[in-house]
């Protein structure tokens, strides 16, 4: 990932006031190790790429975090003071999960093993697909930090494949068609 990239995404998401609003509520509440991931940032930059307004197609805010207490009562600590922290529709749309706890249900969920993770970034190399694996944060400073294990070139150039790391996801089909639907501009790469 090169530096001027990562310029360009924090300038394109610093422009779309919601992901701000997000951002700068999260970073109050003390999650630990948190990033904010997926679609709220790959879609706000097709929506920069494609001229679009910058909460065009946007159907929530992943958040992800890491507490090596993995009990649900603790991850639903979190969950409640994230929600509290937002009036709506933010607070329907804003989604918590601790990445501590992925791999004790990933598996039942989609149907495929899932390792334990060691962090919040770890995650991001299992996702989907290169594009989808871009995490954010705003920093104490106000600097947004970027974690983007593959890079950012699939996200500015709007592409679509298969993470190098795992076999096709089951259900690859539809996120594909999904995203292609709302931004036709997107290339699928298999």
């Amino acid at each position: 990932m090169t530096p001027a990239r990562a310029d360009d995404l924090a300038d394109i998401l610093r422009a779309s006031p919601d992901v701000m609003h997000v951002l700068t509520t999260v970073r109050t509440l003390g999650l630990p190790d948190w990033r904010l991931f997926s679609g709220a940032v790959y879609q706000t930059v097709w929506n920069h790429q494609t001229r679009r307004d910058p909460a065009y197609g946007l159907k929530d805010f992943d958040i992800g975090y890491f507490d090596p207490d993995t009990s649900w009562d603790a991850e639903d600590v979190f969950i409640k003071r994230v929600a509290e922290a937002f009036d709506e529709p933010f607070r329907s749309t804003v989604e918590v999960r601790n990445q501590a706890r992925v791999h004790l249900w990933f598996q039942d969920r989609f149907g495929e093993p899932y390792a334990p993770l060691a962090n919040t970034d770890e995650a991001l190399s299992r996702f989907v697909c290169p594009a989808f694996a871009v995490g954010v944060r705003l920093e104490d400073d106000d600097t947004i930090s970027v974690a983007a294990p593959f890079g950012l070139d699939d996200v500015f150039d709007m592409v679509l494949r298969p993470n190098p790391n795992r076999r096709e996801a089951k259900g690859w089909a539809r996120v594909t068609a999904s995203a292609q639907g709302r931004w036709p501009e997107c290339r699928i790469l298999s």
